[in-house]
């Protein structure tokens, strides 16, 4: 299936034309503020998880919610969120990627019932404020220990300080 950007609308309309085409799916989301090897290996094992993997992107408004300016540091995110969602979508092992306004996805979890919820091991699912939602309609959480330890903000900390973004 050829990776694309949608809207909720769209790609709830794709889903119901053609389960069988989606299904199983693995829903994740994030910033993804700088694209790094981290994030690649993650959505892959997201990926391995189910049939397709559909992943919201937060917003820009919701990402400078959600992630605060650090002190010396730029505001983020520091990629729009147009061309996040463009990065993400011409990866291999994205099918879908939705850009939301909200700080959780908990309402395109609600409108899209993924069979899979996946997050980073960093994550405890009791903690998951979307955990309780797609337990309630059966679906399962996995939580994905990420093999390359590396942050946005430890890139762009690293950089302002040694003049290097060496990861």
């Amino acid at each position: 299936m050829p990776s694309s950007s949608y809207t909720l609308k769209v790609l709830q309309a794709s889903i119901a034309a053609d389960p069988q085409r989606w299904r199983p799916l693995v829903f994740t989301n994030g910033c993804f503020d700088l694209l790094h090897a981290g994030h690649v290996r993650y959505l892959q094992v997201a990926k391995s998880l189910g049939r397709t993997l559909v992943v919201g992107v937060n917003s820009d408004r919701s990402v400078q919610a959600i992630k605060p300016q650090a002190i010396g540091l730029p505001p983020r995110p520091i990629v729009p969120e147009q061309q996040r969602a463009e990065v993400l979508a011409a990866l291999r092992a994205v099918d879908g990627v939705v850009i939301f306004a909200e700080t959780t996805a908990s309402e395109l979890i609600m409108a899209l019932q993924p069979d899979i919820y996946a997050k980073g091991g960093d994550y405890k699912i009791e903690t998951l404020p979307e955990a309780a939602i797609v337990q309630s309609y059966g679906g399962r959480v996995e939580l994905i220990q990420i093999e390359v330890p590396s942050s946005t903000s430890a890139i762009v900390n690293r950089i302002l300080t040694t003049g290097q973004a060496k990861l």
